[in-house]
């Protein structure tokens, strides 16, 4: 991989009046990436604030009701903040103090990752303002609260299609205004580089744990890494660690939204009508039309919303390397009510489309063989969607 790029995707595609601080972000990465006392202080509040390592938890109940093998959940929701976002935002916030930053910024789709930003800015008190929009502040009204709740100053946004493409766009407007004294924490593992290596890099904690604790839990056999993806941070914090292991299947769960028509979903990588082009500063797979314009997108997940995806993801498309499947709205909800009622654990809808995939998945599997789904988040700020579209109001 030359700098920047993931085979032929990645890239600075950005205005030139932001390519100074990138060039400063890249700079300060560089450097601090294999400082001993970065990586020291990271590591503490990774253990002390965060709560990190994560558990890998043999779902029984599950496996049994499935048959076929057996199935473990790396237990991201588990993270303070109940989500892996709080893994990158940590990392992030870390750097901005090194590079004398005083202002931090972020978007947001499901809240989860602007309620981590949020809280590692009141952690270091920092200002902080979090773009989000407008649509999903109406169905993420409890992550909304909790960041005005930390200080944070969330900001509406109505252009477009008012959700996460149109938040990231507004952040980076405003961060192009204010390159000085702030930092934008990216929150998916998408944007001009450095940005898909350093969330990445920050997000890869979860697959050196798990390759770690499946030596204790299932002997050491990993036959199948299952994570849901939209900019697609947690499942390349997952499948990174495994990229040269060819004898684990790994396979990224995508939104199939509604159905397969055009607006109808947020599928990628899966969607064979998806092609190569630029957004939000890289080059990777895109819903765009036959003009080249990106297509609004849809899902009952906020999280993956989003027309795009991290160009690492584009990389492991193309090489084969991971596979790539959606996931419709109606399968995610049978997901999170299934998980609720077998093990007592309300997962995020952005995670039930990958417990969605076991449904497919287990059939075909061998009771000797292992999977681990990475449930990269709680389901609590999902609970009033998912309970309205079942027809419940709460």
């Amino acid at each position: 991989m030359s700098k920047g790029r993931f085979g032929k995707y990645g890239g600075q595609y950005v205005p030139e009046i932001v390519m100074p601080v990138l060039k400063e972000l890249e700079a300060a990465y560089e450097q601090y990436q294999a400082d001993p006392d970065f990586l020291a202080e990271l590591r503490r509040y990774y253990v002390e604030y965060a709560g990190r390592p994560t558990l890998l938890y043999y779902a029984e109940n599950l496996t049994k009701y499935y048959g076929g093998a057996r199935i473990y959940l790396k237990r991201e929701d588990l993270l303070h903040t109940g989500a892996h976002k709080i893994n990158n935002a940590l990392g992030q916030v870390l750097l901005a103090k090194r590079m004398g930053k005083k202002r931090i910024i972020a978007e947001t789709g499901a809240g989860q990752h602007g309620v981590a930003t949020a809280t590692v800015a009141a952690l270091f008190g920092m200002e902080c303002k979090v773009f989000m929009g407008a649509v999903d502040i109406e169905r993420q009204k409890l992550n909304v609260f909790k960041m005005k709740l930390l200080g944070t100053e969330v900001v509406p946004v109505t252009t477009g299609t008012a959700t996460l493409k149109d938040a990231t766009s507004e952040a980076i407007r405003y961060w192009a205004a204010h390159i000085e004294d702030t930092h934008y924490i990216i929150g998916s593992a998408v944007g001009p580089h450095p940005y898909p290596t350093m969330v990445r890099d920050f997000r890869s904690i979860i697959g050196r744990e798990i390759r770690e604790q499946i030596k204790a839990e299932a002997g050491g056999r990993l036959d199948y890494l299952v994570a849901c993806v939209g900019g697609g941070s947690n499942a390349i914090g997952t499948f990174h660690e495994f990229a040269k292991d060819s004898d684990v299947k790994k396979i990224g769960v995508e939104a199939a939204g509604r159905g397969p028509g055009i607006g109808d979903n947020a599928q990628t990588l899966s969607n064979p009508a998806s092609r190569p082009g630029v957004l939000h500063g890289a080059y990777s797979y895109l819903a765009q039309d036959d003009d080249g314009q990106v297509i609004e997108v849809y899902s009952i997940s906020a999280g993956l919303d989003y027309p795009g995806v991290g160009p690492e993801h584009a990389m492991f498309h193309d090489q084969g390397i991971v596979e790539y499947v959606g996931i419709n709205d109606r399968e995610a909800q049978d997901a999170f009510q299934l998980l609720s009622r077998e093990e007592g654990i309300i997962p995020a809808v952005e995670s039930s489309h990958a417990l969605a995939y076991l449904g497919k998945l287990m059939p075909k599997t061998q009771k000797d063989e292992v999977v681990v789904v990475t449930l990269s988040g709680r389901g609590d700020k999902d609970v009033q969607q998912v309970a309205r579209a079942l027809g419940e109001e709460i």
